[in-house]
């Protein structure tokens, strides 16, 4: 019986700019919780109660995700050059454990579904241990590790091999004499293609490659997102939000909730203690609530939403469908967002978001961001030095924690505004704006005497 897990959480998250700046991105908020809450009520809710946490960067932001459970896990710290392998053997001899254990990377989002059907079929297959894999798309699959199988057993894990379309999910199930082969770890993925150019770095899936037992190779009867770049952050959210809005089936009103009779609400609705929705609202679709929380005077919400706690959502502002607006939020007069607000962001009035905003963001009136191109392609970005086109929110704009924007500030599709960032009134922002800057226009004035003798006078 599976009682132990261990959830690798010490990676820098450089990719993930400008959100992994200021929190550890296992504890990047998915439908306003963090995604390593999610995994650790998960395991709990199948029964292991066991759980060793890796932790290095940003490691308090982990902790503070994580406050407030029954027990708490224990915590490993640990640094880069022990890379995943490292961090794995590290965590797991604070378990000392003798049976099977669940590995898992700590930025990797599923519905608790998913991680429960792995466990489970994983006992079903009499293997020693298991992968979990899904299908990409091949033109991403060389950003990837991918499973090789035969007849349902792991074959070898590859290396960020192109065009592949199996993906390790970042999940395995492992034996005792897996310690073993972590030990012997050589420093760096060998299963390579021709011309692969791995870092050194300890691997974990190189260790399993090693790992002399039969292990099952189980594809995901869910979704699964492996947050490693911002778009992945909209697609998580997203997911997640579909997946708790789509499941309801009857509505779930706290004592002190109240929904108005001139509300026009056409879903299923939880809310949660003190919250309401009022007249002229409307809801196209199921929503999900937290506490405290006022829907007022015309709010157009298309469904699929999840909102925190304590935030205002009025006055003829939209929330598109699958949009996520976090705890002690405004969305305001006329705002439009379609995408993901962190907790204490504002957007006041008129301005129109499509995009990530991190937490505590101030959005200048008549902030617009700019969707489609006149190619009509995808933006390039460019992550860690190497041009991406992602195949999801490559055109979104991603607003980094603690930045803010000016009245009439417009930014075009794909651009990113770094943390402690301020973009002044009037700006169009064409490129990425690094953290700790601000940007103010300068421009010309010209000035001529005017007056009643220009009419003949």
């Amino acid at each position: 019986m599976l009682r132990s897990a261990v959830i690798l959480a010490a990676g820098s998250g450089r990719r993930m700019w400008p959100f992994a700046t200021v929190r550890n991105k296992c504890a990047m908020p998915v439908a306003n919780t963090p995604n390593i809450r999610w995994q650790v009520e998960t395991l709990r809710s199948i029964g292991v109660d066991r759980i060793a946490i890796a932790t290095g960067h940003n490691s308090p932001s982990i902790r503070h995700a994580l406050q407030g459970l029954d027990a708490d896990p224990r915590y490993v710290t640990t640094s880069p050059e022990m890379g995943t392998a490292g961090a794995a053997r590290e965590a797991w001899r604070v378990l000392d454990e003798t049976g099977p254990t669940i590995l898992l990377y700590g930025d990797v989002v599923m519905p608790p579904d998913t991680l429960r059907r792995f466990t489970e079929e994983w006992g079903e297959t009499g293997a020693d241990g298991a992968v979990l894999y899904d299908e990409v798309n091949p033109v991403e699959g060389g950003d990837w590790h991918s499973v090789v199988y035969s007849s349902g057993r792991l074959d070898r894990i590859v290396g960020h091999e192109a065009g592949a379309r199996a993906r390790w999910c970042g999940a395995a199930i492992v034996g005792a004499s897996f310690a073993r082969t972590l030990e012997s770890n050589p420093g760096r993925m060998l299963t390579v293609p021709v011309g692969g150019m791995p870092p050194m770095e300890p691997d974990l899936a190189q260790s399993l490659n090693d790992w002399p037992a039969e292990v099952a190779a189980i594809r995901a009867g869910g979704f699964v997102v492996d947050m490693d770049k911002p778009w992945h952050v909209l697609e998580a959210n997203a997911r997640m939000a579909a997946w708790l809005t789509d499941r309801l089936e009857e509505d779930s009103l706290a004592p002190t909730a109240r929904i108005e009779d001139g509300a026009d609400v056409h879903g299923h609705i939880v809310l949660g203690e003190g919250s309401s929705i009022g007249k002229r609202v409307v809801v196209d679709g199921n929503l999900v609530v937290g506490h405290n929380t006022t829907i007022t005077n015309g709010a157009i919400l298309q469904g699929g939403n999840v909102i925190g706690d304590a935030s205002s959502v009025r006055d003829y502002c939209l929330v598109n469908a699958r949009a996520v607006v976090g705890s002690n939020c405004v969305v305001g007069h006329g705002a439009e967002i379609d995408g993901v607000m962190f907790d204490g962001s504002y957007l006041y009035h008129y301005c129109e978001i499509s995009g990530l905003v991190g937490a505590s963001v101030d959005i200048g009136a008549a902030t617009v961001c700019g969707t489609l191109r006149f190619d009509d392609g995808n933006a390039e970005h460019r992550v860690r030095g190497r041009r991406e086109r992602p195949l999801v929110e490559a055109n979104a704009t991603y607003f980094g924690d603690h930045s803010r924007t000016g009245v009439n500030v417009i930014t075009m599709p794909g651009v990113k505004i770094g943390v402690y960032s301020c973009v002044g009134a009037g700006i169009v922002v064409y490129e990425d704006v690094p953290d700790r800057t601000l940007c103010l226009l300068r421009q010309d004035v010209m000035t001529r005497p005017w007056g009643p003798e220009r009419y003949g006078w």
